[in-house]
């Protein structure tokens, strides 16, 4: 079956659909029993899709995580109310206090907070390393090394890992691996088919698809999932029903959308590879981004998400430029249908292993309106930008 048709009919079966096109969408606390068999049957194993308790989820909730289970190729899905918790939550799952973590420099910022403010005064600690690394990884593993985190493309400069070679070094020491496939979304890149152990997305991005919902996502593997789905119930993790609907709904056109984020990311990052005031774009599918030969060789296709590298600038030259945009809007997050934009002078407190040598970088993420018009809006901003240096 093509990715485009799983898409459709992924977690549509008839128990969650009962006679309609999408699954219903059942709202539960309480769930109730005829009998105290059922109520006993029900109780036995939390891993059956069987209704319980609301925290375990309602049919809604089920057929969101086989979905995502199929998309991923894994053995199980847990749903999480953001992809921050998501990443916390999965880490929490299988570290202990004593255990020391691996973590790429190049890891989206709450994932980092986590880490340096959450797991060290749990007394997990932390080593950052260079995303670029590969194998050389195998340097840096210590005798108490837990987990190995990935993260590719990385957020804001982009580098794509070299994951093979991360997950073959970390394998022979016997490290859980996992990897934020946010950008990778399932379709564009399957993680557990390079034999991670664990894919996590912030599903509140490509999934959902239209900035109105926040959720995370775990796939694992069948040696961890057990694991990881008992431990994200005790910690109390689920999500709404509503909000699994959504989810659902935008899984549906993921694909469609995502072929167009793509083709007009592509051209307005090779129309950006020709300004004068850029230094280079890092856009994976294009050779100045770093770890592009990984991208060719393991991804499927890219989104919307890129960054330029400015030659010069200053702060008042980038809220100039932020504040002329007229289709571009200044906002966190990405994935939705809108274009956005976010700028950072330099890369202080988001680096500390990999030093940063280069310009101001801007963030695009490039939605769904005309590339025409985002092109003007930018070539306008960057005149502005101009004016200011």
């Amino acid at each position: 079956m093509k990715k485009e048709t799983q898409l459709i009919s992924a977690g549509r079966s008839k128990k969650y659909t009962q006679g309609v096109v999408n699954p219903v969408l059942q709202r539960a606390s309480t769930v109730v029993f005829d009998s105290v068999a059922e109520f006993k049957e029900a109780a036995k194993n939390r891993g059956n899709h069987a209704l319980f308790y609301g925290r375990r989820g309602t049919n809604t909730h089920f057929a969101l995580q086989e979905a995502i289970a199929e998309l991923e190729g894994g053995a199980g899905c847990a749903l999480y109310p953001s992809g921050a918790a998501a990443i916390a939550n999965t880490l929490l799952s299988f570290v202990k206090s004593g255990d020391h973590i691996l973590m790429m420099d190049s890891a989206y910022e709450p994932t980092r907070d986590f880490c340096d403010k959450i797991l060290q005064g749990m007394g997990v600690s932390t080593t950052y390393y260079d995303p670029t690394i590969g194998a050389g990884v195998s340097e840096l593993i210590q005798d108490n090394t837990r987990v190995l985190f990935m993260e590719s493309p990385g957020s804001i400069t982009m580098e794509v890992q070299d994951v093979p070679s991360l997950v073959k070094a970390a394998k022979a020491h016997g490290l859980i691996t996992m990897l934020d496939n946010t950008y990778g979304n399932g379709l564009s890149f399957r993680p557990l088919d390079f034999g991670v152990d664990i894919s996590i997305q912030a599903a509140t991005k490509y999934i959902v698809g239209h900035s109105d919902v926040m959720m995370g996502v775990s796939v694992a593997t069948e040696e961890y999932w057990p694991t990881l789905r008992e431990n994200s119930y005790l910690l109390g993790q689920c999500c709404s029903a509503d909000d699994a609907y959504m989810a659902l709904r935008g899984l549906r056109t993921m694909a469609v959308r995502l072929k167009q984020h793509e083709q007009s990311a592509l051209q307005v990052a090779n129309w950006l590879s020709e300004h004068p005031l850029v230094d280079h774009v890092r856009h994976p599918a294009l050779p100045s981004c770093p770890g592009h030969e990984f991208f060719k060789r393991d991804f499927n296709g890219s989104n919307g998400l890129f960054s330029i590298v400015l030659k010069q600038g200053n702060q008042d030259a980038l809220d100039a430029l932020v504040e002329a945009l007229h289709h571009f809007k200044m906002g966190f997050s990405w994935g939705g249908y809108e274009s956005l934009i976010t700028t950072n002078l330099t890369m202080k407190g988001l680096r500390s292993q990999t030093g940063w040598n280069f310009g101001p970088v801007v963030r695009l993420h490039i939605g769904l309106e005309d590339v025409e018009d985002l092109i003007a809006d930018l070539s306008q901003g960057l005149d502005v930008y101009a004016s200011k240096l």
